[in-house]
C-alpha cells in the first residue's frame, strides 16, 4: 500500500538489511543486460531503413525497386512482396516461438547458459545477414536474431533471461535503476539502428554494415556471460541450494560478514 515508513516483515519485526555493494561483477552483469536490450532495439529498427536502401533493394527485390521507379505519385503499396516481408517479419516469428518453450529451458539450463547461447545467436545472425548473397540467407539470419530475441529478451508474462539475471544478482537498493538500464539501451538500440541506416544509406554496401553490426553487442552478451556466475535462485531452482548462497550471491554482491544461514535467507530474496 501507498505510504512512508520502514518495510516490515510478516512478523511485524523491521525487514533485515543484508546489504550488498555495486561490485565489478555487478556492473560486468549491467553491461550484459545493457547489450542484451542493445541488440533486441537494434534488430527492431534496423530493418526498416535497410529495406528502403536502393543497393538492398536491387540486389534481393529488383522488382520492388522497379516499382517504386515506375510509381507516379507516390511509393503507397509498393513494399507488397511476399519476400521482402519474409525477411522483416522472419525475426518476430523466430522470437514468437522461442518463447513457447524458453522459460522451460531457462529454468533447467540457468540464465548464464541462455545468454551465452542467445549472444551466439545474436552473433551468428549478424554475420549471416551482413554476409548475405540471396534471400535465403537474409531470412536465416533473421531467424537466428529471432531465435536469440526469444530466449534472452522474453516478455513480461515468461522468464526474462538477460533482464531477470540482472533483477536478480543487483543489491536491493540498486534494483530498481540496474533493471531500468534494459528498457533505457533497448531504446538506444532503436535510435542507434536509425542513425546507422541514416549513416549508410548512401553507401553501395552500408546494408551490408548496417544488419552486421548486430554482432558487435553480441560479443560482449556473450564475452560477459563467460565471467558471470549464475543466479542464486537458478541454482536453488535446480536443486543447487548450497552452492546459491555460498557462492554466487555474496561474490556478486560483495556481500560480507554474514553467517551461513543469513546468507542462504539473502539469497533466496
Amino acid at each position: 500500500m501507498a505510504g512512508g515508513g520502514a518495510v516490515v516483515a510478516n512478523d511485524g519485526l523491521p525487514a533485515a538489511d543484508y546489504g550488498g555493494r555495486l561490485t565489478l561483477s555487478v556492473l560486468t552483469t549491467c553491461l550484459v543486460a545493457a547489450s542484451g536490450g542493445l541488440i533486441f532495439g537494434y534488430d527492431i529498427g534496423i530493418s526498416g531503413g535497410v529495406s528502403q536502401m536502393e543497393p538492398f533493394l536491387e540486389r534481393f527485390f529488383p522488382h520492388v525497386l522497379a516499382r517504386m521507379a515506375a510509381a507516379k505519385r507516390d511509393d503507397y503499396c509498393l513494399y507488397d512482396s511476399q519476400a521482402l516481408t519474409a525477411f522483416t517479419s522472419s525475426l518476430y516469428v523466430a522470437g514468437l516461438v522461442a518463447s513457447l518453450v524458453a522459460s522451460r529451458v531457462t529454468k533447467a539450463v540457468g540464465r548464464q547458459r541462455i545468454m551465452l547461447m542467445g549472444g551466439a545467436l545474436f552473433f551468428a545472425g549478424g554475420a549471416i545477414t551482413g554476409a548475405a548473397v540471396n534471400i535465403a540467407m537474409l531470412i536465416i539470419g533473421r531467424m537466428l536474431l529471432g531465435f536469440g530475441v526469444g530466449f534472452t529478451n522474453q516478455d513480461s508474462t515468461s522468464v526474462h533471461a538477460t533482464p531477470l539475471f540482472l533483477a536478480e544478482m543487483a543489491p536491493t537498493q540498486w534494483r530498481g535503476s540496474l533493471t531500468a538500464g534494459f528498457q533505457f539501451f533497448l531504446a538506444v538500440g532503436v535510435l542507434t539502428a536509425n542513425l546507422v541506416n541514416y549513416a549508410t544509406a548512401r553507401i553501395s554496401w552500408g546494408w551490408r554494415l548496417s544488419l552486421g553490426l548486430a554482432g558487435a553487442p553480441a560479443v560482449i552478451i556473450f564475452l560477459g556471460a563467460l565471467f558471470l556466475t549464475d543466479t542464486p535462485s537458478s541454482l536453488v531452482m535446480r536443486g543447487r541450494t548450497d552452492d546459491a548462497p555460498r557462492r554466487s550471491r555474496p561474490r556478486a554482491r560483495g556481500e560480507r560478514g554474514r553467517g551461513r544461514g543469513a546468507q542462504r535467507h539473502c539469497a533466496l530474496r
